[in-house]
């Protein structure tokens, strides 16, 4: 039985392939995927095949850690 990879949504961490990096999903425009660097809100980029992106931190989980941070 295989599992179903998890789909990409606003606020998942996520690895684009295309631009061989990683980032945070911020918004989803017309099928298109806008994603930022996990660490600053400057430089952001788009992704148009969504099934491409793989996430790596779904965004309850990213939450959940920085809840947890001192």
């Amino acid at each position: 039985m295989s599992e179903d990879k998890p789909r990409a949504w606003v606020g998942d961490r996520v690895y684009d392939p295309h631009a061989d990096r990683e980032g945070i999903i911020t918004d989803v425009k017309g099928g298109v995927y806008i994603l930022r660097p996990p660490s600053t809100w400057a430089g952001t980029w788009t992704a148009h095949d969504p099934d491409k992106l793989e996430v790596t931190l779904p965004r309850e989980e990213r939450l959940k850690q920085r809840r947890e941070q001192p």
